[in-house]
């Protein structure tokens, strides 16, 4: 809640402790890090229409820029 009062964020935030969602959405990837193997999350983007269908997404997201990039989809 502090996090999306200070960034100004004006829709409810999806905490996925459970790592269910982010298995639903095919995001868990083996990464590198140090040299050792870790499954992580692999920064995505899904732009999702008012009937819940996937209408865009954005893999291996970098994130100077993607904001632009995602307005220009929009």
């Amino acid at each position: 809640m502090k996090f999306r009062e200070k960034q100004g964020i004006k829709f409810t935030l999806l905490s996925d402790e459970d790592e269910e969602v982010c298995t639903l959405y095919g995001v868990l990837k083996e990464k590198n890090m140090y040299g050792k193997k870790v499954m992580g999350v692999e920064r995505s983007t899904f732009v999702i229409d008012e009937k819940g269908k996937i209408i865009r997404l954005f893999r291996k997201v970098k994130v100077d820029g993607h904001e632009g990039e995602v307005l220009s989809a929009l």
